[in-house]
């Protein structure tokens, strides 16, 4: 049978072994010619993978994912896509990266870790992306880029270029989240997706029975309202056929298909873990149900190809291959200084920085200015796109998109369903595919969901293989307004570790607009805490017009002699009024607003402390492991003989923050400034 209604699992085959490996090889519908071509394709993946091999027993190569037997599904499924169209690979793919025609020379170098590979050294194997090829490679964490094939899909449907996006998984990974954020997303918004699950049996060592209950990963697809089939994944013609079924449908608009490719994994997970718990009987069946061997059967049935043609093509290309691998062996090991390292880290700015200032200045509220900031950047362009759950008709979870829909319409301005991850991952497609979309977290609180996209994808590409990033993430933050736990945390401590995210904290109407201005327009992706307390409390005078304020750069808000506070976000506020009120008692407090926490003003700051000579550190968070320990062990490095007395950090209790307005006021450090101020300048 072969059915293909929506939310039916197709099944191309029906003879199969005890393992669910069909029979039968779907070469009726192929030339001779392109036998021939996909046997060679077929040929150079198992070719390089026998000299990887070789090498890691000499113990010149260090690690490898070997993908022998599965080389049908990575070569098929690329050879039946267009050239333009996306495949987001894993690690046993390198079928993928061959068929589309990857710089073998420089493939080789990626693949040892040499210079002038894809990474230059700083990721290994197949953890990179080649644009120029439309190839996004994976991270470690596995089924992360399934939400990105949703982005890059979107992203061909809002260019009118009809791209489809294919993305793998192995059939353990699809139990992560990720897997099910991206499918449902993509069934939801009929993205032209193809989700390739490569079913070998065994997620490292645990068997596919022990993974889920279902009989087969495909017939989950019915759940979510997408076409499923179940294919044999070791005859590369019928890897082929249907992809193109699954394309046809991507894109005539009738959404994604969820394939799932039956095969078997001969070597261990890595070399290193071995194949011990795999019954030896199963080596047996699938051996003799090898790609290569039944595509040259196939061949030879035909008369198109014979075993001594055959076995001079794969001789030729032998030799050419290891020739190239030799010649990357000894190629020059990557070296580099820190300040390459460190000016990787970010994509430069593409875009030239703009002040075009309009002719009145509003007195406008913290919300508004965030609102207006995202209307004036959409207004001007269009790669502008928003994200978010309830952000269309109603608006938001604090209205700042309220009647953006109306403006903008439905396909930039997105509803997604509960998915921080997937919400983040498709922003990352999106951007690789040259958009500027804005997530909208209803709670800051909630990012944790999204974490593993934000720090280790997010964060890290642009470092790894050089493809910008310009994502923001908007993130409402803070207590004052008895949230309780979950809707109240100051977040920023969590990722000014993260190497390569951008966070700035606006503690004002025109630093909101201004920085989120500015966040749109960088290539590097920006963490933007709003703080919610000051959503409806805070006025103040915003230029019209494109008026950015430069991320890094602190401001003074208060000058002063005798002690300086840093601080940013809900407590600037909190520090000016206090060093109001010690004025009266001829205390003279500094008050800076860093505005930016990474990166942030060390020269400001800096400059501040060796004039009042005291320092205190003041935010949101709790002491421990907050962003204030970065700040004052700074401060202690670069000022330590101007200092009169040691840098103070004043924050939040170390509890989780509390409901009761009470309890919350203990909780938080506001009240407890005038003290500490009134003992540091004491000192």
């Amino acid at each position: 049978m072969n059915q293909s209604r929506r939310g039916d699992t197709a099944r191309v085959f029906d003879d199969t072994t005890s393992h669910g490996a069909p029979q039968g090889i779907a070469h009726e519908m192929f030339t001779d010619g392109e036998l021939l071509e996909m046997f060679d394709l077929l040929a150079v993946p198992r070719t390089i993978e026998q000299k990887m091999l070789n090498m890691l027993r000499q113990g010149r190569l260090s690690k490898w994912f070997s993908g022998i037997g599965q080389e049908a599904i990575a070569v098929g499924v690329t050879y039946a896509l267009d050239s333009g169209d996306w495949v987001l690979p894993m690690h046993r793919n390198l079928g993928v990266w061959t068929t589309r025609g990857v710089d073998l020379d420089r493939l080789f170098r990626q693949v040892l870790g040499r210079a002038d590979g894809f990474t230059a050294g700083r990721d290994r194997t197949f953890h990179f992306g080649t644009l120029e090829h439309h190839l996004v490679g994976m991270i470690s964490h596995l089924g992360a880029t399934m939400p990105v094939a949703d982005g890059l899909a979107l992203a061909g449907r809002l260019n009118g270029t009809n791209q489809v996006a294919a993305s793998f998984t192995g059939e353990g990974a699809t139990s992560e989240g990720d897997v099910h954020e991206a499918m449902n997303l993509a069934a939801v918004w009929k993205l032209p997706v193809i989700f390739v699950v490569e079913n070998n049996g065994y997620g490292l060592s645990t068997p596919s029975a022990d993974q889920f209950a279902c009989a087969q990963v495909a017939d989950r697809a019915v759940g979510y309202g997408m076409v499923g089939e179940v294919v044999d994944g070791n005859d590369v013609c019928a890897v082929v056929t249907a992809t193109r079924r699954a394309a046809e449908r991507a894109r005539s608009g009738e959404g994604p298909t969820l394939l799932e490719f039956m095969t078997f994994r001969m070597r261990g997970h890595e070399e290193t873990s071995g194949t011990d718990y795999v019954p030896r009987e199963l080596f047996e069946q699938w051996s003799r149900l090898d790609p290569l061997d039944r595509l040259f059967a196939a061949l030879e049935q035909r008369g198109a190809l014979d075993t001594a043609g055959r076995d001079e093509r794969l001789a030729v290309l032998k030799a050419d291959l290891e020739g190239r691998i030799n010649a990357a062996a000894v190629h020059p090991v990557p070296s580099s200084t820190p300040e390459r390292e460190l000016g990787d880290v970010y994509a430069p700015r593409s875009r030239p920085v703009r002040q075009l200032v309009g002719e009145s200045q509003t007195d406008t509220r913290y919300l508004d200015a965030i609102t207006d900031a995202m209307r004036t950047a959409m207004r001007d362009d269009p790669s502008v796109v928003l994200l978010g759950q309830d952000i269309a008709e109603y608006g938001g979870a604090f209205k700042a998109t309220v009647g953006f829909v109306e403006e903008f319409g439905r396909e930039r301005v997105r509803n997604t369903p509960i998915i921080e991850s997937g919400a983040i991952g498709a922003a990352i497609g999106l951007a690789l595919d040259g958009f500027r979309p804005i997530v909208e977290l209803q709670f800051g609180d909630f990012i944790s969901c999204g974490f593993n996209q934000i720090v280790n994808q997010l964060a890290t590409t642009h470092y790894r293989w050089g493809a910008a990033l310009p994502v923001v993430i908007r993130a409402p933050i803070g207590g004052g307004t008895g949230a309780g736990p979950f809707h109240s945390q100051n977040i920023e401590g969590w990722f000014g570790n993260v190497a390569g995210l951008k966070v700035v904290a606006p503690s004002t109407a025109a630093d909101a607009r201004g920085l989120l201005l500015e966040a749109i327009d960088d290539d590097a992706p920006v963490l933007y805490l709003e703080h919610k307390r000051l959503y409806r409390t805070v006025s103040d005078p915003v230029p019209s017009g494109w008026v950015t304020v430069p991320i890094g750069s602190a401001r003074i808000v208060r000058p002063g002699r005798h002690a300086t506070v840093v601080t940013y976000g809900g407590t600037v506020q909190v520090a000016v009024d206090t060093a109001d009120q010690l004025a009266r008692d001829g205390v003279d407090v500094e008050v800076i607003d860093l505005r930016s926490l990474v990166p942030w003003d060390v020269d400001t700051v800096v400059d501040s402390v060796t004039r009042t000579s005291r320092c205190l550190v003041l935010h949101e968070a709790p002491v421990t492991g907050g962003f204030g320990g970065e700040i004052a062990a700074t401060v202690s490095e670069r000022a330590f003989y101007a200092l009169d007395a040691p840098v103070r950090r004043l924050g939040a209790l170390d509890t989780p923050i509390p409901f009761a307005k009470q309890l919350e006021e203990l909780h938080l450090p506001n009240a407890r400034l005038e003290a500490a101020l009134r003992d540091l300048c004491d000192a």
